[in-house]
């Protein structure tokens, strides 16, 4: 593990990378905060909201055997965060998540 934050603490743009590639995602929160208040997913289409999850599961194999940490770390951050959009925006789709 040291040897990984060496590496990187000599490259800051490499740094700012791995960090951005761990906060994008969590711009999700926010949404599925947003749905679970209003018991509703109704402003998202339901098209966008499974055509974004299935290209990102055909990424995930790419991402999960990929040498580069930045986009390793942001395809299995992103992947986890958006299923999470995807379970809370299929529970409340019609208003009825309890």
């Amino acid at each position: 593990m040291a040897h990984f934050l060496n590496e990187f603490s000599k490259d800051p743009l490499q740094m700012t990378a791995l960090i951005a590639s761990l906060v994008l995602p969590l711009w999700n929160i926010p949404l599925i905060v947003r749905i679970i208040q209003r018991k509703s997913s109704q402003d998202l289409s339901l098209w966008w909201v499974l055509g974004v999850w299935f290209c990102l599961l055909l990424m995930a194999p790419s991402g999960f055997r990929s040498q580069d940490v930045v986009w390793r770390t942001f395809n299995i951050v992103n992947l986890a965060m958006f299923s999470g959009v995807v379970m809370v925006s299929l529970r409340y789709r019609r208003g009825q998540g309890q």
